[in-house]
């Protein structure tokens, strides 16, 4: 990718981080007068630029979503240590995020250390500019999935748990265990077939063609709804966290490398095309 490219992409996930760190610092506790959202907004950042650098010297994608989940932890860990007032809605929301952390974190540290390498970085790893564009949006990743969350758990206000957070709770429950179940059947599936030959469309997979991803947007959706009571201001902002997921998901990473990827493997395979045209791309339907 030409550095035309790359090297503004760079910049613009780096203002739009600060952008958004500086609107959801509103109405947030302090730590020697700084705003712990900040705080906390800019450890993924820090952390995936730290581990880049080995990365890109050892040419290596192995430890690159690791990262993410460590970000994840790293910043609800510091939030907690550093928030003079933690309330049950802070409790619910920081164990909610590391949940998924820890969860998506291992299985995909665990599946490139099983397959040897992530097709994605196979030529990016290779250029510079590109590399560090990757792990900068990475680190603009970690931050805007969990913003909302982390603008609620840094808050100075305190709102009992409602109907709105037990609402998101049960969204949160239903998206995760879907997208546990959805990662679980691909990846036995992958163990029993020739992955270049044969392509899933059993289980979920049955019902989209991208049920992990639909489990995704729906589980910080619902992480949203828990936090918005005690947003307000500027802090409202930090609700583009589901939104940012399902455009990435959609319109930029997830699904069109995907989809493009299976195209060129199975484009002239009967089958395939049948699968794309009786099966959802991401809204689950059940199958006829």
């Amino acid at each position: 990718m030409k550095k035309s490219v790359t090297v503004p992409s760079t910049i613009v996930s780096i203002v739009l981080g600060i952008l958004i760190a500086f609107a959801g610092s509103g109405g947030s506790e302090t730590y020697n007068g700084i705003a712990l959202f900040a705080i906390c907004a800019s450890v993924s950042y820090l952390l995936h630029w730290i581990i880049f650098i080995p990365s890109y010297i050892y040419q290596t994608e192995h430890y690159f979503d690791l990262t993410g989940s460590i970000s994840y932890l790293s910043a609800i860990a510091l939030a907690f240590y550093l928030n003079p007032s933690v309330d049950p809605r802070d409790i619910l929301i920081g164990c909610l995020i590391v949940i998924w952390a820890v969860r998506l974190g291992s299985f995909l540290f665990l599946r490139v250390k099983q397959d040897g390498k992530d097709n994605r970085f196979t030529v990016m790893k290779t250029q510079f500019h590109w590399y560090l564009m990757t792990w900068t949006i990475g680190g603009l990743w970690v931050f805007l999935t969990m913003a909302a969350g982390l603008a609620a758990i840094t808050s100075d206000v305190s709102i009992p748990l409602g109907i709105m957070a037990y609402v998101g709770l049960t969204l949160w429950i239903i998206g995760f265990s879907i997208e546990v179940i959805a990662d679980r059947q691909k990846r036995i599936f992958k163990k029993h077939v020739n992955k270049e030959k044969e392509f899933i469309t059993t289980g979920l997979w049955a019902w989209s063609r991208h049920p992990n991803y639909f489990g995704e947007i729906t589980l910080w959706a619902g992480l949203t709804l828990i936090a918005l009571p005690v947003l307000s201001g500027w802090q409202l902002i930090t609700l583009i966290s589901p939104i940012f997921v399902f455009i990435l998901l959609t319109r930029i990473s997830g699904i069109p490398m995907l989809e493009n990827r299976a195209m060129k493997k199975w484009g002239s395979d009967p089958e395939y095309i049948d699968y794309l045209e009786q099966t959802p791309k991401l809204i689950m339907k059940k199958p006829k």
